[in-house]
């Protein structure tokens, strides 16, 4: 048997026994969408012919295959998709379960919200969303069904902390949150008003401690009427250009700095989606609805892959695909390699395992960047103040 052939067959059963699919030619058509994808790390229709055995003699039959499934209206991404990412996720219901809130923009024409779950060093795709929109930010009412139905999905998970950036702090999202009742970690741009660090309302960019300093704020008003009360945290931190201001509703410590830099690991998937792995931007689909098809097979084959790569640290397999003496690549690119190995050199296709809940080993690709990392973040003052109720 083929190696593409074996890593269909282990996606398709996975496809047929967890997803939940209306016709069973969608499972077929994904499983070898996903295979190719993975053996050509391109994601473009026309690179995948030669990893698909088939009875079709010209490649533009093939082609057409995968775009009658990335334009049928039939296909539920979230049935495929979901099942699979809470099946990973199994073993979270006693952690904290970290969800990154970010946006992409696609050729300056698309933009791409991203719900996704932080694990060992990277984040795993949940939930997404395309719209035909030209700017990054968006409205609230855009992602709140995203919201909606992670909450419904993550019932089972008692302890869920969102994590976004600046343009997602506002007064619809802090009630959400509220109502909730998730933690947040959002970092607020620098002209949000602030009631009680000074006896009148002051903006953020007016109270930015020195360098090298954080302040640690408790009970504040955010906006001008002042409503929404939070923790909030400035710092002003060496070798970074701007500095922080988090809020948080749980008590503010250097903590909170380290839980809201963890929305960070969203921006490597980009990277690893657009054009580190699976080169996403130079697919020429133009159209939101097919692109969010699309990146239902770049979905599949990162969780398939970075629960291959997990599976392949825990057999004590790892040095074989990667150089360093430890860990210095990602799952991800661990679980590629050790694929196109099963592909190009007959390996044992490994049985994926559940998500990790914490990471045996964390990844440097140098004993420098690992000294680097662990001393990234000194303080040589910290103060703590209690802010007065309106």
């Amino acid at each position: 048997m083929s190696g593409p052939t074996q890593i269909y067959r282990q996606l398709f059963s996975f496809l047929r026994q967890h997803s939940h699919y209306r016709d069973l030619r969608h499972l077929i058509a994904l499983g070898w969408m996903v295979s190719a994808l993975i053996c050509s790390e391109r994601l473009s229709l026309s690179a995948w012919e030669s990893y698909v055995p088939c009875r079709a003699r010209k490649a533009q039959s093939v082609e057409r295959r995968w775009q009658r499934f990335i334009a049928n209206q039939r296909i539920d991404i979230n049935k495929l998709y979901v099942p699979l990412v809470l099946l990973a996720l199994k073993n979270w219901q006693s952690h904290r379960l970290y969800l990154a809130m970010d946006t992409t923009v696609l050729w300056n024409e698309y933009c791409m919200i991203h719900l996704s779950v932080v694990c060992c060093g990277r984040a795993v795709p949940l939930l997404w969303k395309v719209l035909e929109h030209k700017s990054a930010a968006v409205a609230f009412e855009e992602y709140q069904p995203l919201l909606r139905q992670a909450r419904w999905l993550l019932r089972q998970h008692p302890d869920v902390m969102v994590l976004a950036d600046r343009g997602f702090a506002n007064h619809q999202l802090m009630s959400w949150l509220q109502q909730s009742h998730w933690h947040y970690c959002l970092r607020v741009p620098c002209d949000v008003l602030l009631h009680g660090p000074r006896q009148c309302p002051r903006e953020v960019r007016q109270l930015w401690p020195s360098k090298g300093e954080a302040l640690l704020y408790r009970n504040v008003g955010l906006w001008e009427d002042g409503i929404y009360r939070c923790n909030l945290v400035l710092a002003n931190i060496r070798g970074v250009k701007e500095p922080w201001a988090v809020i948080t509703d749980e008590s503010p410590t250097l903590q909170t700095l380290w839980q809201y830099a963890l929305r960070f690991r969203v921006e490597e998937l980009f990277l690893d989606s657009k054009s580190g792995v699976f080169e996403l931007e130079e697919s020429k689909i133009r159209c939101a609805d097919a692109l969010e098809r699309l990146y239902l097979v770049a979905a599949v084959a990162l969780l398939f892959s970075t629960t291959q790569g997990m599976a392949v640290h825990i057999k004590g397999l790892r040095q074989q695909v990667d150089p360093h003496w430890r860990r210095g690549i990602s799952y991800l690119k661990i679980g590629l390699r050790w694929l196109k190995g099963v592909v190009h050199k007959g390996r044992e296709l490994l049985m994926p395992v559940p998500l990790l809940c914490h990471d045996p080993q964390p990844c440097f690709a140098s004993k420098k960047a690992q000294k680097k990392h662990y001393n990234k973040i000194w303080f040589s003052r910290i103060r703590s103040l209690q802010c007065k109720a309106l």
